[in-house]
């Protein structure tokens, strides 16, 4: 039998890995219902945060399923409607958008390739991927055996390719290869384990790394012109292995990890000695996203979590093992089962997630009740632990989101969206995001899973003359329309919607008038200075 067996042990150990088959029937009630009841299940007593205001639910949703916020119309509208099921409809609105499949697409490749490199048929991959809401296992197994005969997926060569590529005189990196795809699609980072068993984690042994590795030995990429693509030699016999702690010889033919070991069919007796008898790649693709891989469920139900709610229930999201378990395994379980139910459909999920009372929580916890001193209903916020998702934990903004929002808050993000007349990227937006993606973005082969305020970042905001640009008036862009405004009210509100996306307060209002009047004599510049303080501030910079 190949693959993964109904009974096999998985790596959280005190698990059983079933079939996760169809778990839901006609009379289930829907997803987010039961997000929340498993979440409360564990709250210890705790009361919640409400629910976010309208203002606060719409910038959180828009940057997660869109990658920017809201214009001041559109904030305008959503805050003005009326319509007791608008955020259902919004998130319905959003995930139809072509924004969708162009935030996904910006999301997954930050996710997949950190940072590694870009390039165009690889981003045209992932795009068509979300545009045509492909299946999760579909896309992994793509990425797993590419195809260089079929164009539509050319592309997705690129998470071998880039990884594998020479480097001057350093040998090929297979090692780290076989540590991304096992982190990345399992979400166990199996680094310590190459050359003896994991030390500190019991569920990481050697043989689920070199299974894997034994792999990844025999491809090598092979690029023409802008097209990635790999080889692949013959396996024709199993990999030899020892521990530097124990000089026992040991083998292993191919394997998932944590799975049963997958065998080579032998050759055909009048088949070429050169000839593979099956694709490696091939069988590895099609055992590894298999429903039976509970792990690789639960990994991109972790993820998909953590992309909506600011950290995994399993967190860091590439440690899964019995020494980390989820914080409310249930809940894990559930999303994982329901993910395979309804045939890997991130849409789906992502719309579930977004549905809940979870997801839809204030960042901000209610004090009043502790204004007494001594009161027996005083509630400590910074005692309500970000794993219990009672509060809506603040989420890092990719440097592609701050961009994009910066852009439609100054009123510059369609004028700098057009094309130039041969049809190429507008130069000045190139620019700008190789700048914030120098500025704001983790180096290169780290993960972007927290907030990392830095000092280049900061230096970036103060100094940098393309951003400071975008403060300048020019035909209709933010400075412009607030430059036309005589009635100080309604132009802090034009200010505020279109940055913060909500109103602002009575002593915001005051303090802005305050602020015009003092610098009356340089108006455009007293409202450039505003605005600016309000993108530099941690209310703009993070989702909330």
């Amino acid at each position: 039998m190949t693959g993964f067996q109904l009974s096999q042990q998985i790596v959280c150990g005190v698990f059983v890995c079933i079939l996760m088959t169809s778990s839901s029937t006609a009379g289930d009630p829907p997803l987010s219902p039961r997000i929340d009841e498993l979440i409360a299940a564990r709250s210890a007593g705790q009361s919640p945060a409400p629910l976010a205001d309208d203002a606060e639910f719409l910038r959180r949703v828009w940057l997660d399923l869109a990658g920017r916020i809201p214009n001041a119309d559109e904030t305008r509208r959503f805050l003005d409607n009326s319509d007791p099921n608008k955020r259902s409809q919004m998130i319905d609105q959003l995930l139809a958008a072509p924004t969708y499949a162009e935030r996904m697409q910006e999301l997954f490749h930050v996710v997949l390739m950190e940072r590694r490199g870009d390039n165009e048929k690889w981003k045209q991959y992932l795009r068509t991927a979300f545009e045509q809401n492909k299946p999760w296992d579909q896309i992994v197994r793509e990425l797993l055996n590419p195809d260089a005969q079929d164009e539509t997926r050319h592309g997705a060569a690129f998470f071998y390719a880039k990884r594998i590529e020479a480097n001057g005189q350093n040998p090929i990196d297979h090692p780290g290869l076989t540590r991304d795809v096992g982190r990345l699609f399992l979400g166990a980072d199996l680094q310590c384990a190459q050359c003896h068993n994991h030390l500190f984690i019991d569920d990481y042994k050697q043989r689920d790394f070199q299974g894997l590795y034994s792999v990844y030995l025999n491809i090598a990429a092979k690029n023409e012109a802008d097209l990635p693509g790999v080889t692949e030699k013959p396996m024709k016999k199993k990999l030899e292995f020892v521990s530097v702690f124990d000089p026992t010889q040991n083998e292993t033919g191919p394997r998932i990890p944590f799975g049963a070991e997958i065998p080579i069919p032998e050759p055909a007796a009048d088949a070429p000695a050169d000839a593979a008898p099956v694709s490696v790649l091939a069988l590895l693709a099609n055992e590894f996203p298999a429903s039976q891989n509970v792990l690789f469920s639960k990994n991109i139900a972790n993820r998909l979590w953590f992309v909506m709610m600011g950290r995994g229930l399993v967190h860091p999201l590439d440690l899964h093992h019995s020494g980390n378990p989820p914080s409310h395994p249930e809940l894990l379980d559930l999303l994982a089962a329901e993910f395979v139910a309804h045939q890997y459909d991130i849409k789906w999920m992502l719309r579930q997630l977004a549905l809940s009372q979870t997801y839809q929580r204030s960042s901000r916890y209610p004090v009043e009740s502790a204004s007494v001193e001594n009161s027996a209903s005083a509630v400590d916020a910074e005692a309500i632990l970000p794993q219990t998702y009672l509060v809506a934990n603040e989420k890092r903004m990719l440097a592609e989101q701050l961009l994009h929002s910066t852009l439609q808050a100054t009123g510059n993000l369609e004028r700098l969206q057009q094309p130039t007349e041969e049809g190429k990227p507008n130069k000045e937006l190139v620019d700008l995001t190789t700048r914030y993606v120098a500025a704001f973005a983790n180096e290169p082969r780290e993960p972007e899973d927290q907030i990392n305020p830095t000092v280049k970042g900061a230096l970036f905001s103060l100094n940098d003359d393309t951003l400071l640009q975008l403060l300048s008036r020019q035909p209709g862009n933010l400075i412009d329309r607030l430059l036309a405004m005589t009635d100080e009210n309604l132009l802090a509100e034009e200010l505020y919607l279109s940055v913060f996306t909500r109103r602002p307060t009575e002593e915001e209002r005051s303090e802005l008038a305050a602020w015009l009047t003092k610098h009356c004599e340089r108006r455009e510049k007293a409202i450039a200075t505003w605005t600016w303080s309000m993108l530099t501030s941690m209310e703009f910079v993070v989702n909330h």
